[in-house]
């Protein structure tokens, strides 16, 4: 099972996440509490280690400028959070290694998916990045191919079930592993990692996954 940690503002919560398992960290740099900038991101991406996978969070920014902010901070994938189109998705994965495509639950988009050429589709809440919960039977609708994460409420009480509902490939978490926006919470951060790590199908640990 694969476990991104989003909304990282510092180095201390990125480390403590690697050293608990985390697969990928998120550095988001929409407008947003959890915003970063990008050479604060850069400097906590050096001290990563090579197999962790920095993730730069956007949401309807100019696909030029997610690919120049992306490579300038050290990520190795980009999210994309807003209604980028398919053309401007592939632009985008044409320049960077990995790319998350995020659709909200229940938008009839996710049906077309795959025209995004996205290598994972995520699904959050209507609200995306609010850590509202939804319905996960939308998971349903993510036609097979691109790899599914789930993001959206999820913390140590509830990933198992989520994981075990919509048989994902990785799960996504901020809010659930906080204290307070930007600033992880360790003893919940050590939960939800546990948790989701266990509730891999194999029940193993996953660590790494099959990228």
């Amino acid at each position: 099972m694969i476990v991104k940690i989003c909304g990282t503002t510092n180095e201390d919560d990125a480390l403590l996440s690697v050293a608990l398992g985390a697969d990928l960290i998120g550095f988001i740099f929409a407008p947003s509490p959890r915003q970063i900038a990008p050479q604060v991101a850069a400097d906590i991406v050096k001290r990563l280690p090579p197999e962790i996978v920095a993730v730069g969070v956007f949401r309807d920014e100019a696909p030029k400028r997610v690919v120049d902010i992306a490579l300038r901070s050290g990520m190795r994938a980009v999210q994309l959070h807003g209604h980028e189109t398919p053309e401007e998705t592939r632009w985008i994965r044409e320049r960077v290694p990995l790319v998350i495509k995020v659709f909200a639950a229940g938008d009839p988009k996710v049906a077309r998916a795959l025209d995004y050429g996205a290598d994972i589709v995520m699904l959050d809440g209507p609200r995306p990045g609010s850590g509202e919960g939804w319905d996960r039977s939308y998971a349903d609708g993510v036609p097979t191919g691109p790899r599914l994460m789930i993001a959206g409420g999820l913390d140590a009480t509830n990933v198992a079930g989520v994981i075990a509902r919509t048989r994902c490939w990785g799960v996504d978490a901020a809010s659930g592993v906080e204290k307070a926006p930007g600033v992880k919470d360790p003893v919940r951060l050590r939960a939800f990692i546990a948790a989701a790590k266990a509730a891999a199908p194999d029940g193993g640990d996953g660590a790494g996954g099959d990228w």
